[in-house]
């Protein structure tokens, strides 16, 4: 039987990962409190063991959301984050700015304003979950 994404969220479950040593002990926490989805932020030790928490997810069949599209790449199912390759283009804009002299602390603040969503098909089949057409269209990019 195929599940729908639902778009009602029942509570957050926040849970604390200090360390690599943490991701088993994090694992069993979300396990054991039926928890039915994950909501991850990035971080550099979070994208450092993408792997291993995707795998993790996938065997505790946990669909998540990931800050950045290396974990779809890695097997998970889908991010929406800011687009990199955009952030360092205008970071080179910022650069040239400064190199040619004008004062860091005079240049506007810049958020991101290019968003990617990937989703990963292949990964939502093995979770039994159908993905919405209309969400694949709007996709970035989709993995099969």
């Amino acid at each position: 039987m195929q599940r729908r994404l639902a778009p009602v969220w029942r509570t957050r479950q926040p849970v604390a990962v200090n360390s690599p040593n943490d991701f088993d002990r994090a694992f069993s926490d979300i396990t054991r409190a039926h928890v039915d989805a994950l909501l991850l932020r990035a971080g550099v030790m979070l994208i450092a063991g993408r792997s291993r928490i995707v795998d993790s997810a996938r065997r505790n069949k946990l669909p998540g959301i990931y800050a950045l599209g290396e974990f779809v790449d890695a097997g998970g199912l889908m991010s929406c984050s800011p687009n990199v390759a955009d952030n360092f283009r205008r970071a080179a804009g910022y650069m040239d700015k400064i190199l040619k002299g004008a004062k860091p602390a005079d240049l506007p603040v810049a958020q991101s304003n290019k968003f990617e969503l990937v989703i990963n098909k292949k990964t939502a089949n093995a979770l039994g979950i159908t993905i919405p057409p209309l969400l694949l269209q709007r996709a970035d990019r989709v993995i099969e």
